[in-house]
């Protein structure tokens, strides 16, 4: 029974649940119904997958339409890449590069490459060159398509070829073809195969920085022609159905990424091409449009007829054979040379013209003047390198604004490539105005070839250029040298104090003003031939003019005496002959510092013994009494005849005129330990024994060592000293009373005579009590006429 009651429960379920499915089946019928297949069927949905799709379908070339190419890679072979593809693609689309336009360079020294070595394999087989004997380089953008085509009718590849070279990456088809070619390269013309230029297998790989597909069409005399697709995934190869249509070569098909739209423009293009290309050997076209105005005759019959009824006055007609025309702008495609410059520095500099040097300096420097210099040259050696390096007659106007900024205006080229020119070390600073080129076969760059790996080698160049840019600054003729000194004497300065290896030579190129020569400035060298016998010194003054060094005290007797004293006017001068410590072995000494010589006799020593001793007891009561605190010693001078005293620096001292410039430098630190060290320097007075003013001193310190008006000579004598070397007063305030005060004696006015009170008026109203007087006024008349 219970069994039975069970069975009719569980049926009574079933049958329950069967209206429940047939209630919601009608309710469905008058639901909106929702489409489960969204993504492929509305374009608003539209996957990832299915966009990929559709814009591979819409990838065509030139005679093969959208169902062709779809059939196409349908049927292709399908090949996966070699070499750790994945990771390697990875690392070459997104750490070897760092910019995105150096693609184009890789595609066209991939092209160069191509055509050099069909034109090595033509000079014994003729029959190379049998399709075609143009050897270019053509580039065209699609901008409706997004699609950008390289083509070069160089060596091509067969089908082999394509698998192996781009479908294994790092594998050089360049470097391959060099080992092959390396028994005939003792032959004529074997040296030229270092002129080629990709030996590292990955450039073709940096297409996939700007392309998401890369379609390579190759023809070779050796195979039919075939086509090469990847996505950077994997490939596929198929031979093309259109037959021979390239003749020789390979075309290179990018479609290019949404990002990468720029380089489908004419004028990026051409500026990458003119950047690193524009000295490959073969020539570079690239599909360029122009716009024209032409002339047109004018169809319109009906135009002329209403014009001639609109007319009002009539005129006799005059017949004109000539059809009338009218203006109209017309736009036209053609191929554009890129590279019409050559790279003469790969000829011999004998078969070179000095027209031909000027011409390539302003196309390559984009100066409007020629060059000052030049020197073209080719180092061997532990590196081998040709090079061209010209002098501008003016220098860049940030020089040196940008000084402490390593900017260099060497280009770097590897095989008639442009690589780089942001160098720090291929020239020093101080030379940045030199512009030209460097360029080698056997540079180590690195696998993207965009850097020089820093080693020796890069010291070995530098050393190179710095001696021949060196070289030929010193061979420059002597009225271009005024031009150039005039222009870049700052920059050798500099050299001096920056470049201790080349201090030698950068010394024979230094020019200064001269007591010898009103006008003409000398060289060290020219100095050394007048100087006088048992002189053992090169003498020079540094100051702000030429007036105020030849009115200095501290030539006053070397100039009466016919010595020659440099004088160094310029803010660098005295810091580049500090870093000189001597020249052909003389050295340099500053007249306005200690160590000055001027007769080293048995009776000038005499002489000098005896005035020492007589002028004693005023050199010690200065040192020790009136000076005692300014001074650190003082002493009968050998280098004063007109004054009667001056103020003289220490050998590693600060002379009056660097104390200048210290105190005016834009960065200088406030209460600087260094440089208040050199400033609060004590001096040393030198006192001029044949001047009266001293000799009274002299005669009053004997008679009266507490005598006030001693003191305060001393004080001003000291003081004027102090200004006629150069040096800042420390108490201008003083200095100003006590020539206040020597005034007074001078024109017997009384010490203590007051200055005349100034007269007291009585005090007027001002004008702003005045106006409130007249306000109150006119209010109280305004009040009153309000009662009345």
């Amino acid at each position: 029974m219970a069994k039975r009651l069970w069975i009719l429960a569980l049926f009574g379920l079933l049958l329950l649940s069967g209206f429940v499915v047939a209630d919601d089946a009608d309710d469905d019928e008058d639901q909106p119904k929702v489409d489960q297949d969204i993504g492929k069927s509305r374009d608003a949905s539209k996957t990832d997958d299915e966009v990929l799709q559709r814009e591979e379908e819409a990838i065509q070339l030139d005679g093969l339409n959208v169902a062709q190419m779809k059939e196409l890679r349908e049927k292709a072979e399908k090949h996966a890449f070699q070499a750790e593809v994945n990771r390697m693609m990875k690392l070459i689309i997104n750490s070897l590069y760092k910019n995105k336009e150096i693609f184009l360079r890789e595609l066209i020294s991939n092209a160069s490459d191509a055509l050099d070595k069909i034109r090595f394999i033509s000079l014994t087989d003729k029959s190379a060159l049998a399709a075609t004997e143009e050897l270019t380089i053509k580039i065209k953008a699609d901008k409706e398509n997004h699609m950008l085509h390289i083509t070069d009718t160089g060596i091509g590849m067969t089908k082999d070829e394509l698998i192996k070279n781009l479908g294994t990456i790092a594998k050089s088809g360049t470097s391959e073809f060099l080992a092959k070619m390396a028994d005939q390269s003792q032959g004529a013309d074997g040296g030229g195969m270092s002129d080629l230029i990709g030996q590292f297998g990955v450039g073709f790989y940096s297409t996939f920085l700007v392309a998401d597909r890369v379609i390579v069409t190759s023809k070779s005399n050796n195979d039919e022609q075939h086509i090469w697709d990847s996505d950077s995934v994997s490939f596929s190869i198929t031979k093309d159905p259109r037959g021979n249509t390239l003749g020789r070569g390979t075309t290179i098909s990018l479609r290019l990424k949404e990002e990468a739209s720029d380089f489908l423009e004419q004028e990026t293009l051409k500026n990458i091409i003119r950047k690193y290309s524009q000295f490959i050997n073969f020539s570079i076209y690239v599909w360029t449009s122009k716009t024209e105005s032409v002339e047109e005759p004018i169809e319109d019959a009906a135009e002329e007829a209403k014009e001639e009824k609109d007319e009002d006055i009539d005129v006799e007609e005059v017949k004109d054979d000539k059809p009338k025309t009218k203006k109209v702008d017309k736009t036209t495609w053609d191929w554009e040379l890129m590279n019409s410059n050559k790279p003469i520095w790969t000829r011999k500099p004998s078969e070179i013209e000095e027209k031909e040097y000027q011409e390539f300096y302003k196309s390559f420097s984009k100066d409007t003047d020629d060059a000052m210099a030049h020197i073209h040259f080719v180092a061997e050696g532990e590196v081998t390198f040709k090079s061209i390096l010209y002098v501008p007659k003016k220098g860049p106007n940030d020089m040196f604004s940008n000084y402490g900024k390593t900017v260099s205006a060497i280009k770097l080229y590897v095989r008639r490539v442009f690589i780089t020119d942001d160098f720090e070390e291929m020239l020093p600073k101080y030379l940045s105005f030199v512009r030209g080129l460097v360029d080698s076969d056997d540079l180590p760059l690195n696998v993207s070839r965009e850097t020089l790996q820093q080693n020796k080698l890069l010291k070995v160049i530098k050393k190179k250029l710095v001696r021949k840019i060196l070289d030929m600054i010193k061979k420059i003729d002597s009225k271009e040298y005024e031009s150039f000194w005039k222009e870049y004497s700052t920059n050798i300065k500099l050299g001096v104090i920056e470049d201790h290896q080349n201090r030698t030579r950068l010394a024979k190129l230094l020019r200064f003003n001269t007591s010898n020569s009103a006008t003409d400035q000398t060289t060290l060298a020219d100095y050394l031939s007048r100087m006088k016998e048992k002189q053992e010194a090169i003498y020079f003054i540094a100051g702000s003019s030429r007036e105020e060094v030849e009115k200095s005290p501290f030539v006053e007797r070397l100039l009466k005496k016919g010595f020659e004293v440099l004088y160094l006017t310029e803010p660098v001068d005295e810091y580049c002959i500090q870093s000189l410590p001597e020249f052909e072995g003389k050295k340099l000494q500053n007249v306005a510092k200690e160590g000055v010589k001027l007769d080293e006799s048995d009776k000038a020593k005499e002489r000098k013994e005896h005035l020492t001793k007589e002028f004693e007891p005023l050199t010690k009561w200065l040192q020790e009494n009136a000076l005692k605190d300014k001074i650190e010693k003082a002493v009968v001078s050998e280098r004063l005849s007109e004054s009667p005293c001056a103020l003289v620096a220490s050998q590693y001292g600060w002379s009056g005129n660097m104390e200048r410039i210290m105190r005016a430098q834009a960065y200088q630190k406030a209460q600087d330990p260094t440089q208040n060290f050199y400033a609060t320097q004590k001096k040393t007075l030198e006192i001029n024994p044949r001047h009266p003013l001293v000799k009274e001193l002299l005669r009053r310190v004997e008679a009266n060592q507490e005598d006030d008006k001693a003191v305060d000579l001393a004080q001003v004598l000291y003081e004027t000293a102090t200004l006629r070397s150069g040096f800042n007063l420390q108490d201008t305030a003083g200095f100003a009373g006590r020539i206040e005060r020597m005034l007074r004696h001078a024109l017997e006015i009384p010490l203590d005579e007051k200055i005349e009170d100034e007269p007291i008026d009585e005090e007027e109203p001002s004008k702003t009590e005045a106006d409130d007087t007249s306000a109150e006024e006119k209010g109280h008349d305004h009040d009153e006429h309000e009662e009345l």
